[in-house]
């Protein structure tokens, strides 16, 4: 019961070669996945300048008594 057969033994060898064998699988997996988020973050800052807030104009929910002051 606490020893392995070969079949499990057999699985688990498999199961590595196919995460850590070839060109780093993994390596490379973790490399794209790296670049997409940074693509993202990109992404989002580009958006941001050119929706985002303009010199003196606070990006904050204005409150009623400010907007009655603007409908002044």
């Amino acid at each position: 019961m606490g020893s392995f057969s070969i079949w499990h033994w057999a699985i688990v060898i498999v199961v590595v070669a196919l995460l850590f064998g070839g060109k780093g699988k993994i390596s490379g997996l973790m490399g794209d996945a790296a670049k997409g988020i940074k693509a993202f973050k990109e992404g989002l800052k580009d958006e941001d300048k050119k929706d985002g807030p303009h010199e003196g104009v606070s990006s904050l929910p204005r409150t009623d008594a400010e907007k009655e002051e603007l409908k002044r």
